[in-house]
């Protein structure tokens, strides 16, 4: 499916991106027994997540390696800040307060995107590709 500038799913996108999308990323090292189980409470969770104001995603999915992956997108970093204060944040930090290993937590905060005019920069040679 072709996305252009009028669809909602982009302009949710590109909306993000002038404000600063946000994303949380936790890396859970589990058991390939353990991972089924993690994955339904994740999914579980899921459902209540996708539907606050800002959440533009949330995955989970299991890696080749039996690790499992969760992510949250936010619209903006103010958005992600508000579920992190969140009673239901709360349940998250219980998925992750109950394995075994420290999983990685990881927050990314995106504030631009670019297409193929950014490899036509950096092999023109422009220093700050990032802002032309």
């Amino acid at each position: 499916m072709a996305y252009t500038r009028s669809d909602p799913a982009t302009r949710r996108s590109m909306n993000a991106l002038t404000t600063g999308m946000a994303r949380l990323t936790v890396t859970f090292r589990v058991s390939a027994r353990r991972s089924e189980e993690l994955i339904a409470a994740l999914r579980f969770l899921m459902a209540s997540t996708r539907t606050q104001p800002g959440c533009v995603g949330c995955d989970v999915w299991k890696d080749i390696d039996s690790s499992v992956r969760y992510r949250e997108e936010w619209a903006s970093e103010a958005d992600l800040r508000e579920r992190v204060r969140s009673d239901r944040f709360t349940s998250l930090l219980s998925v992750i307060d109950s394995v075994e290993e420290q999983p990685i937590v990881q927050f990314d905060f995106v504030t631009s995107r670019r297409g193929l005019d950014y490899v036509a920069d950096v092999r023109a040679g422009v220093s700050d590709p990032l802002n032309p």
